[in-house]
């Protein structure tokens, strides 16, 4: 299951590309939305990593 994690953030992204194509707007207008993904995904995965590693014995 965590193999699959990589899924989210793209599947995120396709989504968010998906709304910007349906309402007739760019990509470049679109960039800061496609960063708050990344960003909120990283933050995710050092949570996880720091999760992994604090009950790891």
């Amino acid at each position: 299951m965590v193999k699959l994690l990589f899924l989210i953030p793209l599947l995120m992204c396709v989504i968010w590309y998906l709304y910007l194509r349906q309402n007739n707007w760019t990509l470049a207008q679109g960039k800061k939305g496609f960063l708050y993904i990344i960003s909120f995904n990283l933050v995710i995965a050092l949570v996880l990593t720091i999760l992994v590693f604090a009950t790891r014995q």
